[in-house]
This record gives structure tokens, C-alpha cells and sequence, in this order.
């Protein structure tokens, strides 16, 4: 939890504030960038919220910091309204939904609403609030993961809900060894009418992505958008397996059209499919100027 003696000197005067065991994974920055930036390698409150509606924001990126390094002065008497507004709607049947884990270092999830069954895409933290929200929803069918770095609290939600895991048989490791769906290959799963899951190893040995309803690419650490860049890209200085692999794994995804890249860490992105894939096209140019 968040102290008033650790609070950092870069935040500006007034009721929020970020302290010192903030760990710079830009959750808060880009959930309500117009209270948090980034100062000295770690967030800052540089303007407070104006409004009932930016503090209800500010309150969300609140109890979505993994660390709890976001505190108040006082003790918020609308913390509630902030805890039932999760998960938070993106578009359609696709939500955020916050309370993001120190475990995956701030990684996002999202709840896919559908009919064959909610999928809970990577996960965030095994909280009460959100778990009788999801309850509410229809609970979870399946908890899909792209990689083994942002697994979080998976046992806690196949516990709860009795929920199915996804995760490629070569990202399993002693905490995932009992996963009830172990994908296996290297080709596309069509794994529902509405679902395919598209392996692009790279960052991990066989981490995969899932689209869904051929519009929306939950993308983990495959792909993200820049605000500071203005373009899509992959995290090259953060690829743990092998960047040519990666390279390769770009180009093939470039042959799906989609309007949507939420990803795990890095900033979601809406264009319709003609941008989009300009700005993928963008992205691989980049991409053959990078040194093996």
C-alpha cells in the first residue's frame, strides 16, 4: 500500500500521489495520462483529477497498479464505485479488467463475453471485487494464456471457476504443469467459429496470440502501439528467445486483418484494416533495419 513517507517529490501538490515503490510499468500513464506521467523513471501525479469523471479514472489506475505504489491523502469513501466499474468495456463483448499483477509486471487481461463460454485472456489478479464481477458475467470457460510470463493468479482462477487453461506445451514450466489444454505445434488453431489462436514465437520460445471475432489481436508481448513513437512495435530489447524468430513471426502475422491490438504490456490500438496493416507494414520495415 501506497505511504505518504514514500511519496515521491516529482508529484505535483494535492490528494493523489505515486510513491517510491513504483516500478515503471505505465499502467497508471496510460489508463489516465492526464494525471500520470513519467518523471525520473517512475510515475507522477503532474496534474490532479478536475472532475468526478477523472477521479473515478484516476481511482481505476488506482487499484489496477500491481505494486499499490497509487495513494490517496485521505481515505477514498468512492473507492467502491471504482472497484464495480470493472471490467472496464473497450468495444463489443471485450473488456479490461484492471487490477493488474506485480507477478506479470503490470501485464493487462482482458474478459472476452461470449456465448461458447467467457474467456479470460492472461491474468490479472485474483481479487474479490473483480471475481464477483466475473461471477456476475457468467464466469470464466476458459483462461487463455500467451506466454508464461504473465500467468499471475491462473491457479486461483481455475480453482474458483473451474476454468479451462490454455498455454503452448514448450511455455510450461512448474507452475503451469498442470494446464488442462496444452497447445501443441506451430500452425493456427482454429479453436472456435469465433477464436484462432495464431503461434509468433519470439519473445518466448512459443508464445501464441488469440483472435477473436477477426477483429480483435490480444497480442501479450508480441505487439503493442507507442504513444511516444506513434507506430506499432515489438520489444526488442525485451525478447527473450530470439529476435530473427520474432522478425518471422511479424511477417506472418501481416497475411490477418484486424482492427485491434490489445496487448499485455505497451499501449492498445483502433485503426480500421486498411491502417492497420499500413502501420504492421511500418513495423517490418523498421524491423529489417534491426542488427540480429
Amino acid at each position: 500500500m501506497a505511504t505518504l513517507k514514500e511519496r515521491r517529490p516529482e508529484n505535483v501538490d494535492g490528494e493523489f500521489y505515486v510513491d517510491r515503490t513504483c516500478i515503471d510499468c505505465d499502467t497508471c500513464r496510460w489508463m489516465m495520462p492526464a494525471v500520470f506521467h513519467r518523471d525520473n523513471g517512475q510515475s507522477a501525479v503532474y496534474r490532479q483529477p478536475k472532475n468526478e469523471g477523472e477521479r473515478l479514472q484516476a481511482l481505476q489506475a488506482l487499484l489496477s497498479c500491481p505494486t499499490a505504489s497509487i495513494g490517496t491523502v485521505d481515505r477514498p469513501k468512492d473507492i467502491r464505485e471504482a472497484q464495480e466499474s470493472f471490467p472496464l468495456a473497450i468495444a463489443d463483448n471485450v473488456y479490461h479488467c484492471g487490477y493488474h499483477s506485480e507477478k506479470s509486471f503490470g501485464a493487462a487481461s482482458y474478459l472476452i463475453r461470449r456465448q461458447g463460454g467467457n474467456i479470460l485472456v492472461d491474468s490479472p489478479r485474483f481479487t474479490p471485487p473483480l471475481v464477483k464481477k466475473l461471477e456476475a458475467m457468467g464466469g470464466i470457460r476458459y483462461l487463455y494464456l500467451t506466454h508464461r510470463d504473465d500467468i499471475a493468479d491462473h491457479q486461483k482462477f481455475r480453482d474458483h471457476f473451474g476454468c479451462d487453461r490454455l498455454l503452448h506445451e514448450q511455455e510450461i514450466r512448474e507452475a503451469t504443469q498442470d494446464i488442462e489444454i496444452k497447445l501443441r505445434g506451430f500452425d493456427p488453431i482454429q479453436f472456435a467459429p469465433d477464436l484462432q489462436i495464431i503461434p509468433v514465437p519470439g519473445h518466448t520460445e512459443a508464445h501464441t496470440v488469440l483472435l477473436y471475432d477477426n477483429r480483435f489481436l490480444f497480442t501479450g508481448d508480441h505487439l503493442a502501439w507507442s504513444d511516444r513513437l506513434q507506430s506499432l512495435i515489438a520489444f526488442r530489447n525485451h525478447c527473450w528467445y530470439s529476435w530473427p524468430k520474432l522478425v518471422e513471426s511479424m511477417h506472418d502475422l501481416a497475411h490477418y486483418s484486424f482492427e485491434w491490438v490489445l496487448p499485455g504490456h505497451g499501449r492498445r490500438y483502433h485503426a480500421d484494416r486498411e491502417t492497420m496493416g499500413k502501420e504492421l507494414q511500418k513495423l517490418l520495415d523498421w524491423m529489417k533495419t534491426e542488427a540480429v
